[in-house]
């Protein structure tokens, strides 16, 4: 155990050093200030609902299940709104608008939420579908099977929100365009979080761009890293990852598949490696030890541990099911990297791997039961939490020993869960896609604290700052605290 405290200690002063210390009280991207899914300054609500507990709620313009990034009084999140313009679906490359660096971001027909809102076009059949409602529609984009390449314009926004009012502070177009391919009809056309250091935004709407921004949203720069062709047409979902002046960027999609490192200051390439993978949907953790940094990308093939200066595979382990999603967690000198679709994997691997470790002794436990498809999991202290599939179904094992603490336990009243489960202050928070949110008792026992309930679907991960949760749902941004 103690061996585990003081990498412990010191790999969450690597994680801060790409921030800052400020960062442990702010949610600046995807899985929060320690990579793990824990505010561990937060102390938000047990209870909530439409009319208690609602410091305010805004309507979102567009669609987007991305996670809203939070610095200070500042809220920061992406969303693509589907215009009236189209153009012939057969000339798609010649649609494509990326402005050139020393240029300003596309210019917003309307600039302001309410003109965005006028502008944004209506989820088919007039009222958003709630849990399950997508696929029995049968939208475009919904369901199984490649979905069909859309005709019309998108525009690919950044907004930032005032945290205390709710207010819009500004908003930027990254780009207009009509998307090469369709996607899912629960995923969006922006489905990554926003990374920052405190001082420049990171965003990335995937095959239409890479986008860095100061916090007042000046473009500094922007990237155009070709089309992903993604599985089935499901759509893109990896996140950009921070450390220093470093973005990884991952593109892993039915096409050459790549990791790629960019100077997080002009935007250029550091280096890119080539991946044996098809499409994956997850964001790189990185973490140090050993005197060097590792950027720990799981995959269908295999799960790896990459040199951050210069891209090369430190260790490998396969053994992982397919469409990988969730993103891996740290634990000490442990990484957990899992998978959840037609299968189920869980390799607890030590930093410490060198070269191929498939099958070895070197790999900590695994289990082959239970684990999640969408959700990525919750390291709370020595325990790993996750959801079985995109199930309601809970489970807590030893982070240590692979020992379990308790399995298959059921949250109430939801049935099927895309947002990763979050946590503060002893309590565990899982939003489930018809609007619930389960608070639970972190601790050896499954104990349920409240059953809180908002009147839209939720598929983004809530973010935790202070004494409030932001809950981001189909159609809104709410912010709830006491």
């Amino acid at each position: 155990m103690f061996r585990y405290a003081c990498l412990i200690v010191s790999l969450l002063v690597a994680a801060n050093s790409s921030f800052g210390e400020e960062a442990s009280r702010q949610w600046p991207g995807f899985r929060g200030p320690e990579f793990t899914g824990v505010a561990p300054h937060g102390n938000p609500p047990t209870t909530w609902s439409e009319d208690k507990n609602i410091r305010w709620k805004v309507e979102i313009p567009g669609q987007g299940s991305g996670s809203p990034t939070v610095w200070g009084d500042r809220i920061y999140l992406q969303t693509a709104i589907k215009t009236d313009r189209t153009a012939d679906s057969t000339d798609n490359t010649a649609s494509r608008i990326v402005p050139e660096p020393d240029h300003a971001p596309f210019r917003l027909v309307a600039t302001d939420r309410d003109g965005l809102l006028a502008q944004a076009e209506p989820p088919q059949d007039g009222e958003r579908p709630r849990d399950g409602e997508r696929r029995r529609r049968g939208r475009r984009g919904g369901g199984f099977g490649r979905a069909e390449a859309p005709t019309n314009y998108y525009q690919f926004i950044v907004m930032c929100l005032d945290r205390k009012t709710g207010e819009l502070v500004w908003q930027e177009t990254a780009c207009e365009a009509i998307p090469h391919e369709g996607h899912h009809g629960t995923s969006s056309y922006a489905s990554a979080t926003p990374v920052t250091d405190g001082e420049n935004i990171y965003v990335s709407f995937g095959s239409r761009g890479i986008y860095s921004y100061t916090m007042d949203g000046k473009l500094r720069w922007q990237r155009d890293l070709g089309d992903q062709t993604m599985r089935g047409s499901f759509g893109e979902g990896s996140s950009p990852a921070l450390y220093k002046d470093t973005l990884v960027i991952i593109w892993d999609h039915e096409g050459q598949s790549f990791i790629t490192a960019l100077n997080a200051n002009t935007g250029e390439s550091k280096w890119k490696v080539e991946r044996d993978e098809a499409s994956t949907w997850l964001t790189p953790l990185i973490v140090e030890y050993d005197s060097k940094v590792q950027i720990i990308i799981n995959g269908m093939n295999r799960a790896r541990g990459y040199d951050l200066s210069n891209g090369e595979v430190i260790w490998e382990c396969g053994g992982q099911a397919s469409n990988p999603v969730p993103t891996a967690v740290l634990h000490g000198d442990l990484v957990f990297c899992m998978t959840g679709h037609r299968g189920s994997a869980l390799y607890a691997i030590p930093l410490s791997a060198k070269g191929d470790i498939t099958d070895s002794d070197e790999i900590a436990w695994h289990i082959e039961r239970d684990t999640p498809y969408v959700p990525s999991p919750l390291l709370y202290d020595d325990q790993l939490y996750f959801t079985k599939a995109n199930t309601a179904i809970l489970s807590c094992y030893n982070a240590d020993t692979g020992e379990v603490i308790y399995r298959g336990k059921r949250l109430p009243d939801m049935d099927t869960v895309y947002s990763s489960p979050v946590a503060a202050d002893g309590r565990i928070y899982i939003a489930g896609r018809n609007g619930t949110t389960t608070v639970l008792k972190h601790g050896p026992e499954f104990e349920v604290l409240a059953t809180n309930m908002l009147d839209e679907p939720i598929d983004a991960t809530p973010a935790i700052v202070g004494n409030e949760i932001i809950i981001r749902t189909s159609g809104h941004l709410y912010s709830i605290a006491e």
